[in-house]
């Protein structure tokens, strides 16, 4: 280094007129800034020089000993590399476009005798990349499986890995005593599931930084499969000749199951005007296939299967739906009993009595029992202005409706719908 340094120095006076006498010895404004900049950017090293007269500045790279410049003449042959100055004190050297081998220390120097000199120095960071062959893919895994997936980052410096859910759910993990945690984010490169359930399930987020922008993320799906599971809410359904009726089954499978209905003994139901069929897909393993019986036949009277089947199975569900009365028609009236209004008591009353408050399942037997519902939960009231009486209506499902004239007072009215409740339950 003490050669090139000497060349230097000799070249830097060659350049002089030679004269020095009665000059002020030059001196280094400042130190030199360290720069610290993302590869592809351009960094500018700046010296201050005091008193500089014909003394000249030169630039050298110390850990390669290459003369970059020297006064305003680049020496190197990096295209990348030139030098600028702003009246004879301020001195700059630009490196443009900056690429690793760039890091390292500069030197500035004045060709004093002896020579002095002061070093800045150029850090090249680098944001964070992932390294292909060492990063997981999209993964199965059996049901109560292990799920092992590994993301590997560089980058200067070195990038930190965490995991997420993209869905926003907790990551749960367990330790080798298969004690749980659940956590909204795992640091670390690699992420192991055991006995991963169906519920996790989903698009996991490898994040990388190293605090050099951007931040880079790697989408990875895992599908945890398992055999189709078929839930049946209502396993005996009643409704009369003439009306409509629905039958539900909910179903669960991954990968996703082919689902279908058939009538017992082995008739497979066709869509059409007469069977509408709906499958409503609710997560990724989750379904609710339906099939409405339009204007229910004597013939459509019987059971029906639900059917699912996936790569790993098959499942299959029964529901029988019967016949039931539907030209009931109940009177009741209180004639000595004092005319209320529908300004006193609106037209929804004692929906207390009614615990059913799900509108979308209103149809649905619970425990195997035979319930009558009012419309959408609530029994409705209209006024009859012909007439004294008040006019309700009860509907079983959304199907049948029984019609009875009630004189709305407020102490007959509860015990009437009580005992229709229980009349209703005994059809």
């Amino acid at each position: 280094m003490l050669v090139h340094l000497i060349v230097l120095s000799t070249a830097l006076a060659a350049a002089t007129s030679g004269k020095h006498g009665g000059v002020e010895v030059p001196e280094f404004g400042e130190p030199i800034t360290n720069l610290t900049v993302p590869i592809g950017r351009d960094a500018t090293f700046k010296c201050i020089v005091v008193n500089l007269g014909n003394y000249r500045v030169g630039w050298v790279k110390a850990d390669t000993k290459a003369i970059q410049a020297i006064h305003e003449h680049v020496i190197t042959h990096n295209h990348r590399v030139s030098v600028s100055h702003a009246d004879h004190s301020t001195w700059y050297l630009h490196i443009k476009n900056v690429q690793e081998e760039d890091r390292g220390q500069y030197m500035c120097q004045i060709n004093t005798d002896p020579m002095k000199s002061q070093m800045g120095y150029l850090e090249v960071v680098i944001p964070p990349d992932f390294i292909p062959e060492e990063t997981s893919g999209d993964t199965m895994v059996p049901e109560g499986g292990t799920a092992r997936l590994s993301c590997k980052a560089r980058g200067i410096p070195q990038p930190r890995v965490m995991w997420k859910r993209e869905d926003g759910q907790e990551i749960v993990v367990r330790d080798n005593t298969g004690a749980k945690t659940k956590v909204l984010a795992y640091q670390g490169e690699v992420l192991k599931l055991t006995k991963i359930s169906r519920s996790e399930m989903g698009t996991y987020l490898c994040i990388a930084s190293n605090a050099v922008p951007p931040t880079v993320s790697k989408r990875i799906h895992i599908s945890v499969h398992f055999h189709p599971v078929i839930q049946v809410p209502n396993q005996l359904v009643g409704a009369p000749l003439g009306t409509d009726v629905t039958l539900e089954c909910y179903v669960e499978s991954s990968p996703k199951s082919i689902n279908y209905w058939v009538k017992d003994p082995g008739e497979l139901i066709i869509p059409s005007e007469h069977h509408e069929m709906v499958v409503r897909q609710k997560s990724m393993f989750e379904a609710e296939m339906s099939m409405t019986i339009k204007n229910i036949r004597r013939e459509d009277l019987g059971s029906y299967i639900c059917v699912a089947k996936n790569s790993l199975g098959d499942v299959e569900s029964k529901i029988r739906l019967y016949e039931i009365p539907g030209n009931d028609r109940h009177i009741f009236q209180y004639p000595d009993e004092r005319i209320v209004s529908e300004d006193e008591y609106g037209t929804e009353i004692y929906d207390e009595d009614f615990d059913e408050k799900n509108t979308e399942k209103s149809n649905r037997v619970l425990d195997k029992a035979n319930k009558w519902y009012s419309n959408d939960g609530k029994i409705i009231v209209t006024n009859n202005s012909a007439s004294v009486l008040k006019k309700a209506s009860l509907y079983h499902g959304k199907s049948q409706k029984i019609e009875f004239d009630v004189n709305l007072n407020r102490r007959n009215l509860k015990e009437m719908l009580e005992n229709f409740t229980l009349q209703a339950y005994s059809i």
